[in-house]
């Protein structure tokens, strides 16, 4: 069996989960998937395919602001850092390829991983990179990686009604780019409602952790039936009831996929990868995006233009918003097959 290096991104845990339907497509299609990330990126797909080998990969070990309006300007302090990272895991890329015998990369926004000797692959829906009035200089820098993979997989459909907008769809495309469409782990199935709410958190310190206790905070005034998820990865789940709320602290994909289908609305962050499992599953959600990440803000606004999802800033949430998401028409589905068999032709 030919050997693929999966590489997803240790942002949250969108990139790795992403991921999931990838390597399982990698699976049923008779290759062999090695996992390479780091953090909790890494041990989500540990936990989803414990037989699978993994490496591990450097860390851009990234500090996040407290503050949203510090978001953009405590990233480019930390810009030498990133570029260094990513030549450290495009050293470690090349020892493993030395080691072992590979035949190609598919990497999730790690712009050092991918190789001039095998077919390497990049995913992004991100091909305008948003930072406000530093967006041509970061799309740029980000187009000049982008090149040096065979091809780039955007998982989103090219043309009509479509999920990352501007994000994914820039006035000049990129020569390597394939519209994939939506990925998503998740499946549609009928199940009988079982929560009026699922909050749904990931993302990176310490934003995680400020929603998380805002939103506690919020529920002490919600009266109707709530599962929690904190998205905080750890060797065992937890599950804890307070009240009319269940809390978690992580969920496999099964579990997850049936949560989500005997949930009626979302609370949620405005990531893509949940944007995708919400379009795939037809919800009804309520956006609030992690303060500076220019790109959940332009998806939360997006769709709240459209009249798909209401969203409103992390400070000014307060648990009657919610009644906000029966005026909005939630998502159809975007879902397109994804012909797995041609795209792993690359390799």
């Amino acid at each position: 069996m030919k050997k693929i290096i999966v590489a997803p991104l240790n942002w949250g845990l969108g990139h790795a989960t992403r991921c999931i339907p990838i390597i399982q497509g990698l699976l049923d299609n008779g290759f062999e998937p090695v996992i390479a990330s780091d953090g909790v990126a890494l041990e989500l797909l540990k936990k989803e395919f414990p037989k699978l080998i993994s490496f591990e990969l450097p860390s851009y070990d990234i500090e996040y602001a407290v503050k949203g309006k510090n978001f953009k300007w405590k990233m480019i302090v930390q810009l030498p850092k990133i570029i260094s990272t990513i030549k450290k895991e495009r050293n470690k890329i090349n020892k493993i390829l030395e080691a072992y015998n590979f035949d190609g990369i598919i990497s999730d926004n790690r712009l050092g991983v991918y190789s001039k000797d095998v077919p390497s692959v990049f995913i992004t829906h991100q091909l305008n990179v948003l930072t406000g009035n530093t967006s041509w200089f970061t799309t740029k820098l980000h187009k000049k990686y982008i090149q040096k993979f065979n091809e780039c997989w955007v998982p989103d459909v090219e043309n009509g009604q479509n999920l990352s907008g501007k994000l994914g769809h820039p006035t000049e495309l990129i020569g390597n780019v394939k519209y994939i469409g939506p990925l998503s782990r998740l499946c549609k199935k009928p199940m009988p409602i079982k929560y009026d709410l699922m909050v749904l958190l990931s993302g990176p310190e310490p934003q995680r952790t400020i929603l998380e206790q805002k939103i506690i905070a919020e529920l002490e005034k919600y009266p109707k039936k709530v599962v929690f998820i904190k998205g905080i990865i750890e060797k065992n789940q937890t599950k804890i009831e307070k009240g009319n709320v269940t809390y978690f602290n992580f969920m496999n994909s099964i579990e997850l996929e049936t949560t989500f289908n005997e949930s009626n609305h979302i609370l949620c962050r405005s990531g893509y990868t949940t944007v995708m499992d919400l379009a795939k599953l037809n919800k009804k959600a309520f956006f609030i995006p992690t303060p500076g990440q220019y790109e959940q803000e332009y998806l939360a606004k997006k769709f709240d233009r459209e009249g798909i999802i209401p969203t409103c800033k992390q400070e000014k949430f307060t648990i009657q918003k919610l009644d906000k998401i029966d005026f909005y028409k939630g998502f159809t589905n975007y879902s397109k097959k994804i012909t797995w068999k041609e795209l792993f032709d690359l390799f």
